[in-house]
């Protein structure tokens, strides 16, 4: 066991355990107050809401969901500030950003081709946010976990982590950023206890406790079925699941599946698990209600209502890929995704992306798309070519995946006081008549908070038809002296 410090009591976690889910073990529901005094808890589980945020060993703003517990830790302390961070400049040949499936198999393939390879990640751990975690063993090239890319230098990037501030230099770039989860507003979303739906998941598999919860998932995409077959793996109630798409549209995907042998087994494998779990299709949540924290819930089923007590929810509808680096190094985009040539070439000269920042797709066409990517970087272009037939069946998947599980086209189920922007709490009410994000975002502030439009950005694209597009540094919030830092070290 791990012993450390709760708002100056002492406690002790599981070894592994993230500082979200011993709070959770604890028995705090929210984790956080936002600026109009409403109780907060997680809602992403990965870093991008930073509805998580508490302070960790006197510093501030810490995100929970992503700061392994550590002996002698001390949350929710006042303490004297940290000493300054260390700077330290690195180098590399190829220098991979995302430990998700296409990070790990880019920086594999460029290693194994000879290349010299670095691998940034945010996480605490590689394999992405519900991918398998890989043996060390079989690691050869260097990695930096917990480090977050903060903004893009000329031939380097400016990073961070707990400790220190870092460049670094590169001759050639592949961006394996991945995607997060699509959240939509509802009345009462802001709740403790409602969250995404793969939130739920990752948050459960760390050990947040679900064991005997009442949990009700909505939304739509394979991942709601995911998660209730997770979460009722590790002895949660699943009272249901909520599914947008209709059933035959649904059906027809899966008479598609023959095609992919591993997807139909594994289709089969959720079905067996989900037994008995009512699924409910041309279906969503409505409304979540509760004093303080998730009490229940109302599902609109083919138009008709019903509200079910729970303890959880989890929604979400499907994912969208993380472009903020993209963006910031000038790649070129195309609905909602970075433009790449066959071999994951994007417009930026020496810069590659692979996986679900090219196509939303699974763990397949990540690592196909991956493997591309690192061969071309360390300059194996005729292998990675020998590699296109696969990565041709696997976007061929990914777009009748698309076609299955679209998001909404539109979503109009928010009353006037729904919270559309979580981190500056704008409601529904003040952004209805906005013509445009820019006009929305100097009214109302929407956007402006700790995640930096990540959650209600999106949202918005749906909700108003608004584009994001434009990029500025930071990607992500950073320390001052971090930023401090932003020219390139001889």
């Amino acid at each position: 066991m791990t012993a450390l410090s709760l708002d100056g009591r002492p406690t002790v976690a599981e070894p592994g355990e993230t500082v979200a889910v011993a709070l959770a073990r604890a028995g705090r529901d929210a984790f956080a107050t936002s600026i109009s005094g409403e109780p907060r808890g997680p809602l992403c589980g990965m870093g991008i809401c930073h509805e998580c945020r508490v302070t960790i060993d006197g510093e501030r703003h810490r995100l929970a969901c992503l700061t392994p517990c550590a002996e002698g830790m001390r949350i929710g302390d006042t303490l004297p500030p940290m000493a300054p961070r260390a700077r330290l400049v690195e180098s590399c040949e190829v220098l991979v950003i995302g430990g998700g499936p296409a990070g790990l198999a880019a920086a594999s393939a460029a290693h194994q081709a000879g290349a010299d390879v670095l691998l940034l990640d945010e996480q605490p751990a590689l394999g992405g946010a519900i991918g398998k975690r890989p043996d060390p063993a079989s690691i050869g090239f260097r990695v930096r976990s917990a480090t977050r890319v903060v903004a893009a230098l000329p031939g380097a990037l400016l990073a961070e982590d707990e400790r220190s501030a870092l460049q670094v230099r590169y001759r050639r770039l592949i961006l394996a950023t991945g995607a997060r989860e699509l959240f939509l507003p509802i009345p009462g979303w802001t709740l403790p206890g409602a969250m995404g739906a793969g939130a739920l998941q990752l948050l459960a598999k760390g050990g947040w406790p679900v064991a005997g919860k009442r949990v009700l998932l909505g939304g739509t995409g394979p991942l709601l079925l995911a998660a209730a077959a997770g979460l009722k793996q590790r002895g949660a109630r699943v009272i249901g699941v909520a599914e947008l798409a209709p059933r035959a549209r649904i059906n027809r995907f899966a008479l598609g599946l023959w095609r992919q042998p591993g997807k139909l087994a594994q289709a089969a494998r959720l079905s067996f698990a989900l037994a008995g779990v009512p699924l409910w299709t041309g279906s969503f949540v409505r409304r979540i209600d509760g004093e303080g924290k998730v009490a229940s819930a109302t599902v609109s089923v083919r138009g008709k209502e019903r509200t079910l007590a729970c303890d959880l929810v989890g929604t979400g509808f499907g994912l969208v890929p993380n472009l903020e680096l993209p963006a910031l190094l000038g790649c070129a985009t195309d609905e909602g995704r970075v433009r790449v040539d066959e071999l994951c070439r994007t417009s930026v000269n020496e810069v590659f992306c692979a996986g679900e920042g090219t196509q939303i797709g699974g763990a397949d066409k990540s690592i196909i798309e991956g493997r591309i990517a690192g061969l071309c970087a360390a300059g194996r272009e005729g292998d990675a070519r020998r590699l296109l037939p696969r990565r041709r069946r696997a976007l061929d998947f990914a777009h009748e995946l698309e076609r299955c599980y679209p998001a909404p086209a539109r979503w109009d189920h928010l009353q006037d006081d729904t919270i559309v922007c979580r981190c500056e709490d704008v409601r529904w009410g003040a952004l209805r008549d906005a013509a445009d994000f820019r006009s929305a975002r100097l009214h109302t502030r929407v956007g402006m908070g700790a995640c930096q439009g990540r959650v209600c950005g999106a949202a918005l694209a749906i909700l108003k038809g608004f584009s994001r597009t434009e990029a500025r540094p930071p990607a992500s919030p950073a320390r001052l002296e971090t930023l401090a830092f932003d020219e390139v070290t001889p």
